[in-house]
């Protein structure tokens, strides 16, 4: 069986994601999850695994420059530890480090107004991940 990708950017509020193309080439990014409550973010998570039958989840893990994880990084891994018993599922960390500042000055670069880039930062920085992740594979 194919493996399909499905990348998380596990933020405080929201969780972007981005999913693998068919032959796990490309990254299209998805609709953000605002974060209401672990059950109703993993609930959530399951409709989105289940419509693009995802196998392997590729969780955005932030780290310090120096390489160590940090307080973001140790809630990530707890959400995870918590969503791991909810969902059987493969889980695979991808260094996040920078994801969210390359989205941030792509957007700007692109002159999305800071309204519009406040909707889409999460979702083009789970598209960086996957994308990163993709790339180390292949």
């Amino acid at each position: 069986m194919k493996e399909r990708y499905l990348a998380l950017d596990v933020g405080e509020k929201t969780i972007g994601l981005a999913v693998s193309d068919q032959l796990n080439i490309t990254a299209q990014g998805l609709d953000t999850i605002f974060r209401q409550s672990y059950k109703k973010d993993f609930e959530a998570l399951k409709k989105v695994i289940e419509e693009y039958d995802v196998n392997v989840l590729v969780v955005g893990l932030p780290k310090r420059l120096n390489g160590e994880v940090g307080i973001q990084g140790e809630k990530v891994l707890k959400f995870v530890e918590k969503l791991k018993r909810e969902i059987q599922i493969k889980v695979e960390f991808q260094d996040e480090r920078m994801t969210t500042k390359i989205a941030e000055n792509t957007l700007i670069q692109g002159n999305v107004s800071r309204k519009k880039r406040k909707k889409v930062i999460d979702k083009l920085a789970a598209v960086n991940i996957l994308s990163v992740y993709l790339d180390k594979r292949s």
